[in-house]
């Protein structure tokens, strides 16, 4: 079957759990972009982006909504990325999302002007120890995670002190895959992390995520909770600024900004592979993201 737009999703969330609230919030949140897009008129699918034997030459775009075990997959979908983006327009574009893979972008929106949380990479192989980079960063409190990750993927805290403590598993990441230090943010804990839904270069909707008591993981994933959250003209700016920075097309983003442990606006994350976006907080937001690749289909 032909399509304008395919609304991708991943196997697990393809079909509905009515018995499951993740399952309903997902197909709400879907549901909403594909009647968006349908209003304006445009034929519109929803597939799991693995879908074996599916010819993607069959639709005219693609749009990454859902599609969350991506990075569990990593290998497979970089592979799935490279052929589909010759025949499929994809939204958010290929190139924005190869770079957007790589948290090494945070020192290129640093480059650009954009405040992001102090940063420190260990590239793969680095035969350093945990030890002697914590030493050289002078943090007393730390995270360490992956440069490709998502869902805090082997995301850990710790006090300078305790590196030897998780030299073992330093080591063992640093031998496949590249990672990354940052000064532990004490705003998280006490004001959560901001995310502003950015589409077409506007601001449209925000919301405030919390940790659970005792954690400082904000993702649901992790008995983090969401609100509704209304953002001054500073948090707007920023989060525009931040994407405007970004050296590619920007359909849609979630910039997640802090406020870092000097007190400044600083970015934690902006997500624009796959984010959740929280339409169900702004229906209408839905209907600027089917306006934005209506335009760029046209």
């Amino acid at each position: 079957m032909h399509y304008d737009v395919v609304v991708l999703t991943d196997h697990k969330l393809l079909q509905l759990n009515d018995g499951d609230w993740y399952s309903k919030q997902v197909h709400t949140e879907d549901q909403l972009v594909c009647t968006a897009l349908e209003k304006l008129g445009l034929k519109v699918g929803r597939k799991d982006w693995a879908e074996p034997g599916y010819d993607w030459q069959q639709c005219r775009s693609a749009v990454f909504r859902s599609t969350w075990d991506y990075f569990h997959r990593f290998a497979e979908f970089s592979t799935w990325l490279a052929q589909v983006g010759q025949c499929t327009r994809l939204f958010n574009e290929a190139g924005l999302i190869h770079w957007n893979i790589d948290k090494h972008y945070l020192g290129v929106l640093a480059e650009r002007g954009i405040n992001i949380v102090p940063t420190v990479y260990v590239e793969r192989g680095d035969a350093r120890s945990l030890a002697h980079v914590v030493a050289d960063t002078g943090w007393d409190e730390l995270i360490l995670k992956p440069v490709i990750s998502g869902a805090a993927r082997h995301t850990y805290r710790f006090a300078a002190g305790d590196s030897e403590q998780h030299e073992c598993v330093f080591g063992e990441l640093t031998g496949q895959e590249a990672m990354m230090l940052q000064p532990f943010q004490h705003a998280i804990l006490e004001q959560g992390e901001l995310s502003l839904m950015v589409i077409d270069g506007q601001y449209t909707h925000a919301i405030r995520k919390t940790a659970k008591a005792g954690d400082f993981r904000v993702q649901d994933d992790h008995g983090g909770t969401v609100h509704r959250f209304e953002p001054d003209a500073e948090e707007i700016l920023f989060a525009e600024a931040a994407v405007a920075a970004v050296p590619f097309d920007v359909l849609y983003a979630r910039v997640d900004l802090i406020r870092d442990n000097d007190g400044q606006l600083a970015i934690m994350e902006l997500e624009m592979i796959e984010p959740e976006l929280f339409f169900r907080f702004c229906p209408e937001a839905a209907d600027k993201l089917a306006a934005g690749i209506a335009r760029r289909l046209a």
